[in-house]
Parts: C-alpha cells; sequence; structure tokens
C-alpha cells in the first residue's frame, strides 16, 4: 500500500507546518510523506524549529524550507492538514478531493519575548503537535476518517 501523501499548511510555513511535516515523516516513516506550504511564506524556517527538532526529537532538519502552496497546485494529497486560522479560511480546493483537517495552534514565531521565552512556546507547541502526530499515525492503523481527524485538532485526543 503507498504511504498517505500528507500537506500541512499555514501562512508563513516557518514554524508549525515546518514542525508537523518532520514529526509527520519521522513519526510514520513508510505510512505517509508529509510536505508543508503556506499562502504566503516567510521565505525562510524559524531557526528555532529547527533547534527544537533537534533538540527535543533527534530531527534533522536541515533541508527544510519555506515555500508557496502554488508548489503543489497540481499534486493530489490524501489529507490536507491547516495549522493556523489564516490558512484554514484562504484553503485552495486540491484535487483528489483530499480529507481536510483543522489543527489549530499559537504562532510560536509571532511571541515578543525573550530567547528563553521564545524557547519554550516552540517547545510547548511542537509537543502539541507532536501529540496530534501521535494520533495521526494510531488513526492511520485503525480508521482514516474525517471526524476523527477533526477531534484530534479540537481536544489533541481521540478515542479510537
Amino acid at each position: 500500500m503507498r504511504p498517505w501523501k500528507v500537506l500541512v499548511l499555514c501562512t508563513g510555513n516557518s514554524a508549525r507546518s515546518i514542525l508537523a511535516e518532520y514529526l509527520i515523516n519521522k513519526r510514520g516513516a513508510g505510512r505517509f510523506e508529509a510536505h508543508s506550504a503556506g499562502a504566503a511564506p516567510s521565505g525562510r524556517v524559524h531557526p528555532l524549529s529547527l533547534w527544537v527538532l533537534r533538540e527535543r526529537f533527534g530531527i534533522d532538519a536541515g533541508g527544510a524550507r519555506s515555500k508557496s502552496w502554488d508548489e503543489f497546485r497540481d499534486t493530489a494529497f490524501d489529507l490536507i492538514i491547516t495549522v493556523c486560522d489564516n490558512a484554514r479560511e484562504s484553503c485552495p480546493v486540491w484535487p483528489g478531493k483530499p480529507v481536510v483537517a483543522h489543527w489549530g495552534s499559537p504562532d510560536p514565531a509571532a511571541l515578543e519575548g525573550t530567547h528563553e521565552e521564545k524557547q519554550r512556546m516552540f517547545v510547548d507547541v511542537a509537543v502539541q503537535i507532536s501529540r496530534r502526530v501521535d494520533l495521526l499515525c494510531a488513526l492511520a492503523d485503525a480508521a482514516f476518517n474525517q471526524r476523527a481527524l477533526d477531534e484530534i485538532g479540537r481536544s489533541g485526543q481521540w478515542d479510537g
């Protein structure tokens, strides 16, 4: 069976969507092929995204790049996940009628504060996304459906 093709969308594609892309590919290796993109890409991946992936999850995301969702406009995905409200509201129609889920998280890149406060926010958001990814991996083994995906985004839980 081929892997599920997943696209994670955000506005700037510098933090949340990058975190989700790399966590899905790592945790769902062989079962998922994840990509990320943005409605208005920032053009750079936030350094704390790379830091938290490396330090907290042991993932080298040195090849990550901020890109536009236009790059994927002709790609058929099985699942589209929006991680910010702006991407949810402006999400284009994708070929192949993929399942679309919203897993909103606060934008750690927007936090103004000390370096330690920013690091803490990146860790908190990455842990939230990581829990959702773990549930997605369990869901893919059981039953891939809209209700369960929405529940993961709302509460970070799935009752299987």
